[in-house]
């Protein structure tokens, strides 16, 4: 899924609002939603670009690890079937 704004712009459209620009004009001025502005700032809130680069690996690490994990389970569940069944 193609996200229509890079973490780097999403931190600076917080840093707009923390600067005093209400958030109605920011999200009218940008063309996204309060919701979006909302769920953006707690996810992003108080962030540098930095960080945002570094939370957006760990999760691709963390996806990439969750995947490896369960390719595993299922390879062991598949050994302990072959072991149960009398030849």
């Amino acid at each position: 899924m193609k996200k229509r704004f890079t973490e780097e712009q999403i931190i600076g459209f917080l840093r707009q609002a923390e600067a005093g620009l209400p958030v109605k004009e920011l999200c009218r001025k940008h063309g996204f939603s309060e919701a979006s502005y909302y769920l953006w700032k707690s996810k992003f809130g108080g962030m540098s670009v930095s960080d945002a680069k570094r939370l957006k690996e760990l999760e691709s690490e963390n996806a990439r690890l969750k995947k490896l994990l369960a390719e595993t389970l299922l390879e062991n569940e598949i050994t302990k079937e072959a072991l149960r069944k009398k030849w």
